[in-house]
């Protein structure tokens, strides 16, 4: 049962405002690092669970910021490729215990690290020619699916829209629509699966504040704060909290 005391809410509060943060000036895949950290001192259950309200309500705050400046195409064949991803993290959920969720959640967070250091070394470099949308939807496939066992969309939608040569802003709107999309169509099964409690519920009326907070300074922080800065931090965290889970998953 998830317990709504001193060290969840020192441990929630902070997780959330930075979810809140990257989901509303950075592109939203940061936020993953939330999850990794929260799962630390909760079951992986209760941290998916807790989240997903707080990132929907992220998506529905960034949304107003970013309105109508995503690209229509490119969102809409990540979306369709989405569906089919989600319904294989349900299949892969019903069978995954505890360990096994730990142990992909912390695997993605090392793999999320080596990915963005590898653009930012040049030893992935960007397409120079656009992806085609077929491309677009297997991408839609792999970020539905790692968005639902773990809230970790993010680099598989960065593979495609970086190819797409679009503008910050443009890159930036997008992932809210997509997100916005993807964990809504995420309730219905996460709820089917027993996933939500009264107890997560509360914690979710309590921390939304928070959330709300996090994107009003995300979105505020989009043309000021240094990216390099921002994920420097969220790399170091990932890399941490990605290690010790994968530890705990296979000790």
């Amino acid at each position: 049962m998830l317990e709504l005391n001193v060290v969840f809410f020192a441990m929630a509060v902070p997780a959330v405002l930075f979810a809140g943060f990257a989901k509303g000036g950075f592109g939203g895949g940061a936020a993953f690092a939330s999850t990794s950290i929260l799962a630390l001192v909760l079951q992986p259950v209760q941290v998916l669970a807790l989240m997903l309200p707080m990132l929907m309500m992220m998506d529905v705050a960034a949304l107003g910021a970013f309105w109508n400046k995503w690209n229509w195409y490119d969102a809409k064949v990540m979306i369709l490729g989405s569906i089919p991803g989600i319904a294989i993290g349900v299949w892969l959920f019903r069978i995954a215990d505890a360990d096994m969720l730990r142990l992909m959640i912390g695997v993605m967070s090392i793999a999320f690290v080596l990915w963005q250091l590898a653009k930012s070394t040049g030893i992935v470099r960007p397409f120079a020619n656009r992806l085609p949308g077929w491309v677009g939807v297997l991408s839609g496939v792999v970020a539905g699916f790692t968005s639902f066992v773990s809230h970790a969309g993010g680099p598989p939608v960065a593979v495609y829209l970086l190819s797409q040569k679009l503008t910050k802003t443009q890159y930036q709107a997008t992932t809210v629509i997509v997100f916005w999309v993807i964990n809504a169509a995420k309730a219905i099964p996460y709820a089917y699966l027993g996933m939500f409690t009264i107890q997560s519920g509360l914690a979710n009326l309590a921390l939304a504040p928070v959330a709300f907070l996090g994107v009003w300074l995300g979105v505020r922080a989009h043309h000021i704060v240094s990216e390099r800065l921002f994920f420097g931090i969220t790399y170091v965290v990932l890399c941490l909290t990605g290690s010790k889970l994968i530890w705990v998953a296979v000790t």
